[in-house]
């Protein structure tokens, strides 16, 4: 059942609260990679988790290597912007980060200051449910991991079809429980980030082909949910007492509690990740 309006709105508020406190930018910035902070990829199991991460975002990248510079991209969920620089610098597109936090959005503005990319990367405080802008404005819209948050991902995904071009590119990781994933099995992890469900590649398939969306791949690496999910927990572990110093107690115990239910529901193959790709209908 997909949720009420004030549920999803609620929803919302918990994310966007969570992600403005100090102890989680703490965290994501110390711990979970910085500039990306999404799932890495990774080549062994001790590459450091900003490496990891980085290395998506030219993964992903890779299926939109016809961007140029008059094109326009949204990043959905941008957190810090790291996937905006790198497109920007990349292809010489401007990139639209939307994000919901204004800590993190303010170190995306930092970061992207220093780098020379304000006149090509731009901040904007949204909620991805609402995008901000007319139709059929973008060509590419982007996120990582990020959709997994919200209470309404029906309506984000409507949201996406509003606003790219006719033949636009939707390109999106998403943390996703399997298509035959049994009930309850995953309530430890929704538990944890305050939902009710994940969504499923079948749902993705489901509601962007009523969109008119047509899938030009998926590119399934559940390892790499395991690996990131694991490397950041022995990370967390391995720097506990510095972070029990900036984060508090409670929370670097719940954080190591939660990474190891990811963990486990992917070593109990109740989840799945990897890189979507889909192309609007023209």
């Amino acid at each position: 059942m997909p949720r009420s309006e004030p549920d999803a709105a609620a929803v919302t508020e918990t994310t966007e609260a969570y992600y403005d406190s100090d102890e989680a930018d703490s965290f994501y910035a110390e711990i979970w990679g910085g500039e990306d902070i999404h799932i890495g990829v990774y080549e062994t199991k001790d590459d450091d988790v900003a490496t990891a991460s980085a290395r998506t975002v030219v993964r992903v990248a890779a299926a939109v290597d016809f961007l140029a510079a008059d094109d326009r991209v949204l990043d959905l969920g941008a957190g810090y912007g790291g996937a905006g620089r790198y497109l920007a610098t990349r292809f010489g597109c401007e990139v639209d980060c939307l994000n919901l936090s204004d800590v993190q959005n303010e170190r995306n503005r930092i970061l992207t200051e220093k780098a020379g990319l304000a006149d090509r990367v731009h901040v904007v405080h949204a909620n991805f449910e609402s995008i901000p802008g007319p139709d059929a404005r973008y060509d590419v819209v982007w996120s990582q991991d990020a959709i997994l948050h919200s209470g309404a991902r029906e309506r984000v995904l409507s949201e996406v079809a509003r606003v790219l071009k006719p033949g636009g590119r939707f390109v999106f990781t998403d943390p996703m429980q399997t298509d035959d994933c049994p009930p309850d099995v995953l309530q430890p992890v929704l538990d944890r980030i305050h939902l009710d469900s994940l969504a499923s590649p079948g749902f993705y398939r489901k509601n962007l082909g009523a969109l008119g969306f047509e899938e030009v791949a998926f590119d399934e690496m559940t390892d790499q949910l395991r690996n990131h999910y694991a490397r950041v927990r022995q990370v967390l572990e391995g720097r506990r007492d510095e972070m029990v110093e900036r984060c508090g107690p409670d929370y670097v115990t719940r954080m190591l509690e939660g990474l190891g239910h990811w963990v486990n529901g992917a070593d109990r193959g109740h989840l799945t990740w990897g890189i979507f790709h889909f192309r609007k209908a023209r």
